[in-house]
């Protein structure tokens, strides 16, 4: 059987408001005080939330503020909440008068699935879930499903057909599902640094497997990210330096289906494979949102592929890894070491 998903997502924040330097240590009655520090869970996974602030009340006021919204985010986007607005339109087909925030997500995926040919796809839901089936069976063909459960499976793929405005959204087909793994993350991200700037934050990183810089640190210098195959990674294999950008990176490596580590879970929606063309696929963006959609999409395009949306996509940066080891920078120059 195939082990749980256990990506770890942290968020963290290290903030400055009204131009004051927040990282810890940046003084003698700041470090007495220590970070407000928040850890619990966040589109089912760990995460983390540390701000630091001359003003530890103000701080916490903050904090509770942030945690309230990621909560009420992650009521709209979780397909691990029963009562979430994703998972209650997958169970039934359809949403009356859905959230605002799934809606204008879901034209957000529909630019991304129409610039990426299809192969951002937030349906890809059921083959997701036919390869977990698979491989939660006792004595499954470790080949993976048949060619015959992907052929009956690939029908109910299809972005193009979901239908969705202020009023509804519906699936058309019984057996159609979204999932919004691919773009929440960096969607909630925004989110909070919308709140933040709205406090007047002026300089801060936030990460939930997702980052994006709000100005640079402290001292002026940019922000450093580090880029690996996994979030957890000890020794990143380079570092992004980036000021009011954010950055992506998907991985096939972050999670498989099975034991053998053979089938990855950035599945092709157009093919049903799960081959992965890249080790690992770093994007850096003006926004989260935009960064984590094409950072899954440009897992399944070939570089030529990439760069013809790059051409269009001006402001965007890739720092790939091939399967051989090969690293390939692509877009926007970007200080990446």
């Amino acid at each position: 059987m195939a082990e749980p998903i256990t990506r770890r997502r942290a968020m963290t924040i290290m903030a400055a408001a009204a131009g004051l330097p927040l990282i810890p240590f940046a003084g003698a009655a700041l470090a007495a005080a220590g970070p407000v520090v928040w850890k619990g869970q966040a589109l089912g996974a760990p995460a983390t939330l540390v701000l630091n602030h001359p003003d530890r009340a103000k701080a916490e006021r903050l904090v509770v503020r942030v945690v309230s919204e990621v909560d009420r985010l992650e009521s709209v986007f979780s397909l691990y909440r029963k009562n979430s607005a994703l998972t209650e339109l997958n169970l039934m087909g359809a949403l009356a008068a859905p959230p605002g925030e799934l809606v204008a997500l879901l034209a957000t995926c529909h630019e991304a699935w129409k610039t990426s040919g299809g192969a951002f796809d937030p349906s890809v839901q059921p083959l997701w879930s036919l390869y977990a089936r698979h491989f939660s069976k006792k004595g499954s063909d470790p080949a993976g499903p048949s060619r015959q459960q992907l052929d009956e499976t690939l029908p109910l793929v299809d972005f193009s057909r979901v239908r969705f405005n202020r009023d509804r959204i519906a699936l058309p087909r019984a057996g159609m599902a979204l999932t919004l793994n691919g773009i929440a993350q960096g969607y909630i991200t925004d989110r909070v640094v919308a709140l933040l700037r709205a406090e007047g934050v002026t300089s801060s990183l936030v990460s939930m497997g997702e980052s994006r810089a709000i100005g640079a640190k402290a001292d002026g210098s940019p922000w450093r990210i580090g880029l690996g195959e996994t979030e957890d990674e000890a020794t990143p294999d380079t570092v992004a330096a980036i000021i009011d950008r954010a950055v992506a990176t998907s991985s096939a490596s972050g999670f498989h289906f099975d034991t053998a580590a053979r089938f990855g879970h950035i599945l092709d929606p157009r093919l049903g494979s799960t081959a992965p063309k890249y080790r690992r696929m770093t994007v850096i963006a003006p926004d989260a949102t935009t960064a984590d959609a094409y950072s899954t999409a440009f897992s399944l395009l070939e570089p030529d592929a990439i760069r013809a949306i790059l051409d269009f996509e001006r402001d965007i940066s890739v720092d790939l890894a091939m399967v051989s080891g090969d690293r390939l920078r692509l877009g926007r120059p970007v200080d990446i070491r």
